[in-house]
């Protein structure tokens, strides 16, 4: 299959139709370019929040909710590029109100899959940055899941959930973990990368890696962006000796493109140089306890 993952800017919108063309010229570029799988950024959908006016745009908690009641109609439009253009398509994730999991009040950072037969899911962002948690105010969400699709099984990981291998593992049987992300400092662009690298080796499965890129300084949330497309795998057989399959240059708007074989990861899994996925269990033996020894 080949994969397009994105670097994103947001935009103030006019209107709605403004949107609509936005949104449809990106996806007719990667279906143009023979994308079968389309991967958005992390709170991309914040640019949703201006059709409410910079005022509203420009208010942590105002834009929340300004967004979540925008998700319905981004989603179905979604839905219909997918189907139009034969491509799943993963949205930009952004704040959502509805369907919380039991003892949610707060909104939650909501990414959401679409498949050209209609098919869709969501998937939840499951531990909060500080911003998030102690600014922001947005809930972690429902538990992880593994999505079984026409392209191989896909798994999850919002932004600064790359970052914990646990988190990973669970998702240990997916051929593709996507981390949509945005990162406001190279400091945190390199942690989100490094994360989904570090799961493309422990899981050797690829990691598709999409950024908001560029200013907004509209929105106190995401008003600097710094990132780029990336496309990862591990560094073994049938695939790049870096374990990196495309890397877009940082900072400049548009499409990543890269191939990714299903079978490859299969069979790096099978007889890799290296299987780190079937090996994680023996740390457990190896590292727990650990024995402190003084050399004072």
């Amino acid at each position: 299959m080949k994969v397009a993952t994105a670097a994103y800017p947001l935009d103030v919108l006019p209107d709605w139709a403004a949107y609509e063309d936005k949104l449809s010229a990106w996806v007719d570029e990667a279906a143009d370019h023979g994308a079968d799988l389309l991967v958005f950024p992390e709170y991309g959908a914040m640019e949703l929040a201006t059709l409410a006016g910079l005022d509203v745009a420009g208010d942590l908690e105002a834009s929340l909710h300004a967004v979540a009641e925008r998700l319905g109609d981004a989603d179905a439009l979604h839905a219909h590029l997918a189907a139009t253009y034969g491509v799943h398509i993963l949205a930009a994730s952004g704040p959502a109100t509805d369907a919380l999991p039991d003892g949610v009040t707060r909104p939650v950072n909501r990414a959401r899959l679409f498949t050209p037969t209609g098919a869709r899911a969501v998937q939840d962002k499951q531990i909060m940055t500080r911003f998030e948690a102690e600014v922001w105010d947005v809930a972690p969400g429902g538990p992880l899941q593994l999505f079984d699709t026409a392209l191989g099984k896909i798994g999850i990981l919002i932004c600064y959930d790359s970052e914990f291998p646990l988190l990973g593992r669970a998702l240990a049987d997916a051929d593709i973990i996507l981390v949509p992300s945005v990162t406001e400092a190279m400091t945190g662009y390199s942690r989100v990368r490094i994360g989904a690298q570090a799961r493309a080796l422990e899981n050797q499965c690829v990691t598709v890696m999409s950024s908001i890129v560029g200013e907004a300084p509209w929105s106190p949330a995401v008003d600097t962006s710094t990132g780029a497309g990336g496309i990862f795998g591990p560094p073994d057989r049938g695939f790049p000796d870096t374990g990196i399959i495309a890397l877009g240059e940082l900072n400049v708007p548009g499409w990543v493109y890269g191939d990714v074989d299903v079978a490859a990861i299969a069979e790096v899994r099978r007889d890799g140089v290296v299987l780190n996925r079937r090996h994680w269990d023996l740390q457990q033996g190896r590292a727990d306890p650990v024995t402190v020894t003084s050399l004072a």
